[in-house]
């Protein structure tokens, strides 16, 4: 078997970090501007040697089908226990305290940042932020203490009930949005306060 350069880890270290954020693969144009290659013949020709060397496969003909074979053996990993406290609703905010529930195990590459005493991890429920890929079941990473941008995904705790929400500023003023038309954005009346912001991603393999 023979191995990835520098650079040819790299994409499929991108490729696997985009499934597990947003649950599908980067097309070739993504990685090109990723990497900032020169052309798209540039991304087709890594992708062509990576595949040759065994660690990639795509189905012909069509976009975002890139899968990665075998990452667990071919790629170092470097795995983290991160806490994971209850649920969090992606849906109509509820009272909810967050409770100790064990831990989960995450690939550290895949995740594409080094857990920190600050990370922790939460189920998903509910289908409010479907548009972004996080899909009922699955378990979002989220990093505490971090200030929110503009359009950033977070657990929030808003007029004492929790959600997961996208954070956005308007007017001056911040207001939590869903990701799907069904939900309303909330506006806080009383009080908001940012548990964490996303930073990864575990894909519910049974939904």
């Amino acid at each position: 078997m023979q191995e990835l350069t520098t650079k040819q880890q790299e994409i499929v270290e991108f490729i696997l970090k985009r499934q597990r954020m947003e649950g599908v693969t980067p097309s070739q144009q993504e990685i090109m501007e990723e990497f900032s290659f020169a052309s798209s013949n540039s991304v087709r020709q890594h992708l062509r040697l990576i595949r040759q060397k065994g660690f990639l496969e795509s189905d012909s003909g069509k976009v975002r089908s890139l899968r990665v074979t075998s990452p667990l053996m071919k790629l170092k990993r470097q795995l983290a226990d991160i806490p994971l406290f209850g649920s969090i609703p992606a849906g109509v905010p509820v009272d909810h305290e967050q409770e100790a529930d064990g831990c989960v195990s995450a690939d550290v590459t895949t995740l594409g940042f080094k857990p920190t005493r600050n990370t922790f991890a939460l189920r998903v429920v509910g289908d409010s932020m479907i548009g972004k890929h996080i899909c009922n079941g699955d378990i979002v990473i989220v990093e505490f203490g971090a200030d929110p941008l503009n359009g950033q995904v977070v657990a929030a705790f808003v007029d004492g009930r929790s959600t997961l929400k996208t954070f956005l500023i308007k007017n001056g003023k911040p207001i939590l949005r869903a990701e799907n038309p069904k939900y309303k954005d909330i506006i806080p009346a009383e009080g908001l306060t940012i548990q964490g912001v996303l930073k990864g991603l575990i894909r519910n393999a049974i939904d």
